[in-house]
């Protein structure tokens, strides 16, 4: 009698493999554009974490700048002076460590504020669309109203108010969590409504009506069992959003409701630099408008990839 030896059933795979034989992988694989854009969105993230180390100075520390240096041109010019790559401003600071220092600036203001519109949206959108009746009603009535604004005038209102109420009161960090509260309440509307429509679709299925029947409380069944099938269009709005805070802090800052001098994001050199555009120092804001754009195009070309990975209908 010969014995039959049977080889053991392959281990499932972790969740690295999962990932690797996902689709959406294998549609980030087949768009090079993609990869290009998700490499420069790394690398500005990592530039912004590590701008201490790769800064020949701190732009925001006074007792490293010296006026002597002011408006240098970059060093490829005849009166360009080592170390300012891309010259200086009219401060004395080197336009590279100050686009570095102010990437961090608007980064932290972008990604808070989307993580705090999300928050607060999903959370709308989770008691919206469960609950229903009343509450619904008063929630969509409230976003409804809000996207009569634009996002900008909206920001620029709560800006105001909070420096009316405190005044010269507000420090460089206080203007910065301002900031991210301003943009957090204008972008939640998208996040609510998007969670509350596939909310009123999944609390119809069995699976919500079986958790109900064994007890489970109301936040248990909408946070483990309903909004993971509204993680995909969250993923998007989030994405794109971020380019869309970050524009709209670079947009208070130019206009002077964003972050001060001495601690400047990337809208806040752009309006330093607009002020000595027609003298020559054309450095001064080419460079760090060319970084905020180049930021933006990054961040959207991978918001407009995922929306096309995560859409059933384009597989």
């Amino acid at each position: 009698m010969v014995d039959i030896v049977t080889s053991p059933d392959p281990a499932p795979p972790g969740l690295a493999g999962r990932i690797f034989q996902s689709d959406i992988f294998y549609s980030f694989r087949r768009s090079k554009l993609t990869m290009v854009a998700a490499a420069i969105t790394l690398i500005f993230f990592l530039i912004a974490i590590f701008a201490p180390l790769l800064a020949v100075q701190n732009p925001f520390d006074p007792a490293q700048l010296q006026l002597m240096n002011s408006r240098i041109p970059p060093l490829w010019s005849a009166d360009g002076q080592t170390p300012f790559l891309l010259g200086t401003d009219e401060q004395g600071r080197d336009v590279l460590s100050a686009i570095l220092y102010g990437l961090r600036i608007s980064l932290t203001v972008g990604v808070l504020g989307v993580v705090f519109a999300g928050t607060l949206g999903i959370a709308m959108g989770l008691t919206a669309g469960y609950f229903g009746g009343a509450i619904d009603g008063l929630i969509m009535r409230i976003a409804d109203v809000q996207l009569t604004f634009p996002a900008i005038l909206i920001a620029l209102l709560i800006d105001g108010v909070v420096k009316s109420v405190f005044g010269n009161q507000l420090d460089a960090m206080g203007t910065l969590a301002v900031l991210v509260v301003a943009i957090g309440l204008s972008f939640w509307v998208q996040y609510a409504r998007t969670v509350r429509s596939s909310v009123m679709v999944e609390k119809n299925k069995d699976y919500v009506a079986a958790a109900q029947l064994i007890g489970l409380p109301a936040p248990v069944i909408m946070l483990r069992h309903v909004l993971p099938n509204a993680m995909g269009p969250i993923l998007v709005i989030a994405t794109i959003n971020l380019a869309l805070a970050v524009i709209t802090e670079a947009t208070l800052s130019f206009i002077g409701s964003g972050m001060p001098d001495t601690m400047p994001s990337l809208g806040t050199l752009i309006r330093i630099g607009n002020n000595y555009l027609f003298s020559g120092e054309w450095w001064i804001i080419a460079f760090p408008g060319f970084a905020l754009a180049g930021l933006i195009l990054a961040i959207n070309l991978l918001g407009d990839w995922l929306r096309d990975a995560l859409n059933p209908k384009l597989r």
